[in-house]
C-alpha cells in the first residue's frame, strides 16, 4: 500500500510541476515584447537587492525591501492592470481568423495598406482595426454593422469627410469589413504622448485591452502609424507599413491564425 501511495505521489508531483511550468511559459509568451516584461526585470533587480541586503545584514535596506515585497501582489495588480486584463481575455480564446476556407491574407493586408497610404496622401484621418485572437464583438455592436469585402476603394469611401461613417473606426474580422463608425476606449496610460490626437489615444486604448492591430492615419499631417500591444510605431512609409503589418500577421499565422472567412 505504501508503495502505491508513493507512486501516486510521484505522478501527482510531476503533474503539478508540468502545470506550473506550462502556466509560467504561457505568461512569458503573453508579456513577451511588452512593457510588462521590462517591469518584471525591474522587480527581479529589486529582489536581487533584497537577497544581498539579507546576506550582508543591511538592516535598513532589508526592512524597506521587506515591506515593499510584502505588498507585491497588490503592486503587480495596480501596475499591470491592462496587461492582466488583456491576458485574461485571451485565456481560452479561439482563433477568430481560422476556418476551413482560407482567403488570400496577403491581399487583404495589401488592400488595407494601399487604402492607408492613399488616405495619408489626401490627409484624411482614419483608424482601421484588424482583429486577431481576442474577439471585438462588443465594439462591433456599438458601431454601424457592415458586411463588405476589404478593398482600397471601400475603405477610402468610408473615411471621406462627407461620409456618415467617417467618424470612428472600422473593424475587419475574418476577412470582412464588419463595422464602421465604431467608438474605441481611450488609453489611460499616464505616459501617453500628449502631442498625439484622439485617434491615436483610441488605438492605444484598444490595444491595451486586446491583441488587435490598429492602423491610424493622422488628419493633420497625414502620418501613418501602426499600434499593437499598447505600443505605437509612427511615420511609416509604404514599405515600412507593409513589412510591419505582414510581420504581425505572419507571426500569428505560425500559431495557426490567418485572415480567413467562415
Amino acid at each position: 500500500m505504501s508503495e502505491i501511495i508513493k507512486e501516486f505521489s510521484w505522478w501527482r508531483d510531476t503533474l503539478d510541476i508540468l502545470i506550473v511550468s506550462f502556466i509560467i511559459y504561457r505568461i512569458i509568451l503573453l508579456i513577451k515584447g511588452t512593457r510588462a516584461l521590462q517591469m518584471l526585470n525591474g522587480f527581479a533587480v529589486v529582489f536581487l537587492f533584497y537577497i544581498i541586503a539579507q546576506k550582508a545584514e543591511l538592516m535598513i535596506l532589508h526592512w524597506i525591501l521587506t515591506n515593499f515585497l510584502s505588498s507585491i501582489i497588490l503592486i503587480i495588480i495596480v501596475i499591470f492592470q491592462h496587461d492582466i486584463r488583456r491576458a485574461l481575455t485571451r485565456v481560452g480564446s479561439v482563433p477568430f481568423f481560422s476556418s476551413t476556407e482560407d482567403i488570400d491574407e496577403a491581399t487583404i493586408l495589401d488592400e488595407v495598406m494601399k487604402a492607408s497610404i492613399a488616405l495619408s496622401n489626401k490627409k484624411i484621418g482614419a483608424i482601421i482595426v484588424l482583429e486577431r485572437e481576442v474577439g471585438l464583438k462588443n465594439y462591433v455592436d456599438i458601431g454601424i454593422k457592415l458586411d463588405a469585402l476589404v478593398n482600397k476603394e471601400i475603405l477610402q469611401s468610408i473615411f471621406l469627410p462627407n461620409s456618415p461613417l467617417h467618424d470612428g473606426a472600422v473593424i475587419i474580422q475574418k476577412g470582412r469589413l464588419t463595422a464602421g463608425s465604431t467608438l474605441l476606449p481611450l488609453t489611460t496610460n499616464p505616459v501617453f504622448d500628449k502631442t498625439l490626437g484622439t485617434r491615436h489615444r483610441a488605438a492605444l486604448g484598444l490595444t491595451d485591452e486586446t491583441d488587435a492591430v490598429v492602423i491610424v492615419v493622422s488628419e493633420e499631417r497625414g502620418r501613418v502609424s501602426l499600434v499593437e500591444g499598447g505600443r505605437i510605431i509612427q511615420d511609416l512609409n509604404v514599405e515600412e507599413l507593409r513589412k510591419t503589418l505582414h510581420g504581425h500577421f505572419n507571426k500569428n499565422k505560425q500559431k495557426g491564425l490567418s485572415l480567413a472567412t467562415e
